[in-house]
């Protein structure tokens, strides 16, 4: 496959970049990856996960200031610092995410496009908790809505809520109703 920029040489790199606007997908040979970034150039015996995640957390973006590491700050748990995670791009253990919460919070934004995890949902016991969820997405829009005076969306966005609220509410209640009956 050739290079989707010079299309002279043969593409070695694939790059997804995600974004508002879409997915875009790009095949490059070594010499255009290099021009979107400071890309590795991987020894194909040699490259490791380790070798990729140094090169992702241990350069700050270019738009983003640079947060220094704090060389005295220690994991009260693990006894990690955030250089050994610099290192090694593994986390010592749950506490080191608040030790290191300054310093992870914009790694973690610019990696996976938030700082919070949300997790997926069963599909047998998650009637409720997917319509929580969706509450919370269109509470989101709603106010995202309201900033952009956008007043025929936010309408909208309020009633869908109500009906959703209406519905957990209602879905509880029979839950409680069929709890108390069990118990008689």
């Amino acid at each position: 496959m050739l290079c989707d920029d010079c299309h002279k040489n043969e593409a070695t790199i694939h790059i997804t970049q995600i974004s508002p606007e879409g997915k875009i997908e790009k095949n490059l040979c070594e010499e255009c990856a290099a021009r979107y970034g400071d890309f590795p150039q991987p020894d194909a015996k040699n490259f490791t996960v380790n070798d990729f995640l140094k090169g992702i957390f241990g350069k700050p973006p270019k738009a983003e200031p640079a947060v220094e590491p704090m060389s005295g700050l220690v994991c009260p748990n693990c006894g990690m610092t955030f250089e050994d995670f610099a290192h090694t791009g593994k986390i010592g253990c749950s506490v080191c995410y608040d030790t290191f919460r300054e310093q992870l919070t914009p790694l973690l934004k610019r990696i996976h496009g938030a700082s919070v995890h949300s997790g997926k949902i069963p599909r047998r016991t998650g009637g409720v908790l997917v319509d929580r969820r969706e509450v919370d997405i269109l509470k989101g829009r709603l106010q995202d809505a309201v900033k952009a005076e956008e007043y025929e969306k936010a309408a909208e966005y309020r009633d869908q809520i109500r009906a959703l609220e209406k519905k957990i509410a209602a879905s509880e209640k029979a839950r409680k109703e069929a709890d108390e009956h069990v118990g008689q």
